[in-house]
């Protein structure tokens, strides 16, 4: 840690736990939501089961292009500023959903509240580029990360809980509730992580030299499109997951028992990767993670093929492979903002950004070939992780 005032006023586990609710506000966002979809419509005459869904592609699409506006603004303003008026931005909107009468009113303010999200989203990965560097960051990065993975495992039980004390509108009470309290948090205890001298003008050409700056640099542009490869898989997982325990393997009513299971499990190995990675290295521990992603997506496509796939296995080998993705992401992205300090905010926007419409995109695609089997699933991971290797292998190479 390499702050002054960061070590005087917060410490270490103060920090990691203010990130962490950082990416939490995101999280309970989508997935507390999912419970109350039907509710909603009825409470607001949205008969259609498709425009129910609006709220929440309303959000990520919010969340996702605002992304790349937050970076430059943090780099510009300070991380502190955008952060507390992004948060604003987001807790005003969830008040004025709880007010709300009419549906499409309610996408809008959805689209809004995401928007407000994306400046915790971007400025709490440029927060730990700031006061971290090397291995240090990868492994605060990968505990971030566990709670990233553990927040949309809880929230559907915890919105589910709020709707029987509750209607709907509690839903939005909850979270204005917990991202104001996040506000106070942010304002009391977190001091400004960017000095003076490292801000950079906010006007056009200042704003595409940074990106340039992003984009130039070969080696984290290479693992920058290798995580929003990989994202992909875990989108596509999501989309797929429900069916295939379910319909595939008539699971039933024990499908959240095993997707909370899972999620579990993967968390955990953010916490192992957390151990591991000053002892091994991040480059070292995310290289032979990728290897163990490919070889277990290429038998589960081999076992899925053969129609050799019992639940208990394919639960097992989903553990296996997303455990594996947790030391990816979290090392793949602490080696993309290692060259960036000086563009912390632009590179943290530009990753967030591509995650968001490349991962999306191709997990959606996932997502759209399902046949009832887990085939389709299997070769999507085994295509992307891949995909993945040779971006890291080719962005990687030595020049001559």
């Amino acid at each position: 840690m390499s702050s002054t005032p960061l070590i005087d006023r917060l410490g270490r586990t103060e920090f990691i736990a203010l990130v962490a609710a950082l990416i939490a506000i995101n999280a309970f966002a989508i997935d507390i939501m999912l419970p109350g979809l039907q509710d909603i419509g009825q409470s607001l005459g949205e008969t259609d089961e498709n425009r129910r869904q609006l709220v929440i592609p309303a959000y990520m699409l919010g969340f996702g292009v605002l992304q790349i506006i937050f970076g430059p603004l943090a780099d510009r303003f300070g991380r502190k500023k955008p952060l507390l008026a992004g948060l604003s931005v987001y807790c005003l909107a969830a008040l004025g959903a709880f007010f709300v009468t009419d549906f499409n009113t309610l996408v809008a303010l959805r689209a809004l509240q995401g928007a407000g999200a994306a400046a915790s989203a971007v400025i709490a990965v440029a927060l730990v580029r700031d006061l971290f560097v090397g291995d240090q960051m990868a492994k605060t990065l990968s505990l971030v990360f566990m709670v990233m993975m553990v927040s949309p495992i809880l929230a559907p039980s915890l919105g589910q809980f709020l709707l029987t004390i509750m209607s709907w509108q509690g839903l939005f009470g909850f979270m204005a509730g917990f991202c104001g309290l996040v506000i106070i948090w942010a304002a009391w205890r977190l001091p400004e992580t960017l000095k003076p001298e490292n801000r950079r003008a906010f006007t056009p050409t200042s704003i595409i030299e940074g990106f340039g700056i992003v984009f130039g640099n070969r080696v984290s542009l290479t693992y920058i499109m290798a995580t929003a490869v990989l994202f992909g898989t875990l989108m596509g997982f999501l989309t797929s997951s429900q069916q295939i325990y379910v319909e595939h393997f008539g699971m039933g009513a024990m499908f959240p028992l095993f997707f909370a299971a899972g999620g579990i499990v993967s968390a955990l190995g953010g916490f192992a990767n957390s151990q591991l990675v000053t002892r091994f290295g991040m480059k070292t521990l995310s290289h032979r993670a990728l290897g163990v992603y490919v070889i277990a997506s290429l038998a589960l496509l081999a076992l899925g093929l053969k129609q050799a796939l019992p639940v208990f296995v394919f639960f097992a080998m989903m553990c296996v492979i997303f455990v594996s993705f947790n030391f990816i992401m979290s090392n793949f992205s602490a080696l993309a903002m290692v060259p960036l300090g000086e563009v912390a905010g632009t590179a943290a926007s530009t990753q967030g950004f591509l995650q968001m419409v490349i991962g999306a995109a191709l997990g959606t695609i996932i997502g759209q070939l399902y046949d009832g089997t887990t085939v389709p699933m299997a070769l999507g991971f085994v295509t992307l992780s891949l995909l993945a290797t040779l971006i890291i292998a080719a962005g990687t190479r030595q020049k001559a």
